[in-house]
């Protein structure tokens, strides 16, 4: 397919602007026959209010429709990307929560789409959706579609990870040593600084110490929050 050229699938993973990834990504899709794509791309932190990044060329319309009614929280599609990285096909019955938004996405000629989330080790978790307004996906199809479509979805968050998340949490990574994340580890177990001490042989001063050392590096309030925040990034 033409939407397959190699300068193409390498502009995925060297492009520094996401705009432009995702006109690559719109290429690709089309490539695959799909006249929609649509990106999003969430942050585990801060957990009470992840920052979202949302990228389509669905009709404007239908944007406006979607975030007035806040479907962003109800959506099917949305909801089974943050609990499985399987892939999800538009039927009656994955929208049947959320008839509204079925019935709505309809009427702006979405009928048939196609979603897989991904996630990476900094907890970053992307959605990529390919959808058209005609002609439903047989069986046939996605046999002879779907490992490019899930090799896209790799692709895809790997490349818009690189562009993005760093503008959103530009201390992702966090330099904390060994032993700083050894405690943080016993933290996160519910150990206090005298149990920690005593497994690792060392004083609790010298275990508060590496706490605050890790609360410092990233950014925290507290050694929970500090504990917790590495556990999501992927550290511990």
């Amino acid at each position: 397919m033409e939407g397959w050229r190699e300068e193409q699938l390498h502009a995925l993973l060297t492009l520094a602007d996401e705009q432009e990834l995702f006109d690559v990504l719109t290429r690709l899709a089309h490539g695959l026959g799909f006249e929609y794509c649509a990106y999003g791309l969430r942050t585990p932190l801060p957990a009470s209010r992840p920052r979202v990044v949302l990228l389509n060329n669905y009709p404007t319309e239908w944007q406006s429709r979607y975030q007035e009614m806040g479907y962003l929280s109800i959506d099917p599609t949305v909801v089974h990307g943050m609990r499985s990285s399987l892939p999800l096909l538009w039927t009656d019955d994955t929208f049947a929560s959320a008839r509204a938004l079925w019935e709505d996405a309809h009427s702006f000629g979405l009928r048939y789409g196609w979603a897989q989330s991904s996630r990476d080790a900094s907890g970053v978790g992307g959605l990529l959706t390919l959808a058209r307004s005609d002609g439903p996906l047989t069986e046939q199809e996605l046999r002879t579609k779907a490992p490019r479509m899930i090799w896209l979805t790799q692709l895809a968050h790997i490349g818009m990870s690189r562009c993005i998340t760093p503008k959103l949490l530009p201390d992702v990574s966090p330099h904390l040593t060994d032993r700083e994340l050894t405690v943080l580890r016993w933290t996160a177990d519910g150990k206090t600084s005298s149990d920690i001490a005593e497994i690792l042989n060392i004083s609790e001063r010298t275990v508060n110490f590496h706490i605050n050392n890790a609360v410092e590096k990233l950014g925290t309030a507290n050694k929970l929050a500090a504990a917790v925040k590495a556990a999501v990034l992927g550290m511990l």
